[in-house]
Order: structure tokens, then sequence, then C-alpha cells
């Protein structure tokens, strides 16, 4: 299975938030909109990543409160990013490496999607369940050994 299977399954649906946005406004968006993560573009370009790790330690710094620094502040600027033509068995290994839970998925240098953890983790289990139940069919169905005809 590959990325642009999840990337087909999620819909076109696409967060993004410029780096020079409020924090507070980010996590508004978030909040509104109950996605973990904002792609942050500038001029067309993915420049990083906001995911709600990244919130949590600015508020943990700050005392409790998100501050009013910008999105370019908190930001991950160097996200680990695939293509839409990784397979699943290459990003586990990479997200689970890294702790990361979303993922830019880059076509060039176009921004296709953002996948995550859970897509990916979904995107197995749905692949096992139909595995499972496509073997289940091919047992219930074996064929009957023939008789063999008695020796004389």
């Amino acid at each position: 299975m590959k990325v642009s299977d999840i990337l087909r399954l999620k819909g076109g649906t696409l967060y993004t938030v410029s780096p020079d946005e409020s924090l507070v406004r980010a996590v508004e968006t978030m909040a509104e909109f109950d996605i973990g993560s904002l792609a942050v573009m500038e001029h067309g370009d993915l420049v990083g990543m906001l995911t709600f790790r990244e919130v949590l330690h600015t508020i943990a710094k700050n005392g409790g409160s998100v501050g009013n620094g910008t999105v370019r502040s908190v930001m991950d600027d160097h996200p680990m990013t695939c293509t839409s033509e990784t397979d699943l068995e290459q990003v586990r290994p990479m997200m689970l490496e890294k702790h990361t839970r979303y993922m830019p998925v880059m076509d060039n240098k176009m921004l296709m999607g953002v996948i995550s953890f859970y897509d990916v983790a979904k995107a197995v289990v749905d692949s096992q369940n139909f595995e499972n139940k496509m073997l289940k069919a091919y047992i219930r169905d074996w064929p009957e050994e023939e008789e063999s005809a008695p020796k004389a």
C-alpha cells in the first residue's frame, strides 16, 4: 500500500497557516477543525509543521499560556516528509523512530497532503482485516479431497 492510497481515502482537505500568523490564531484553527497539525506555508512552499506537540511545549514553557508569539517561533522547521509513492512499510518505521505523528506528503516542492500516524495505523488494520476476510473465505471454500478409488 502506498501513501497515495491514504491520501485518496482522506480526501483533499488540507489545513495550512502562515509562519507569521499568531500562535493563538493557529491554535484556534486547530481547535475549530479538531485537527492536530497545520502545514506552515510561505510563498507556496512548505516551511514547517505546527503540531499539538509544539503547542504543548510552548504552553509548558510559558507557565500555561500560549503567549504572543508567531507560528514561526515554535514550528518544526525541518519536518520529515514522504512522497505519494512511498510505501507504508517505509513510512511506519520512519514515524516510529522519530516519534512523528504528522508527515507532510510532497511531490517535488508541492504539498499533496499530510498523513497522521492514525491514518497509517488505520490503513494497516483495514488491510489486515481485508486479508483475514479473504483468507477465511478461501479456507471456507477449500476444495474437498476426492475420495480415492478402493484398491482391488
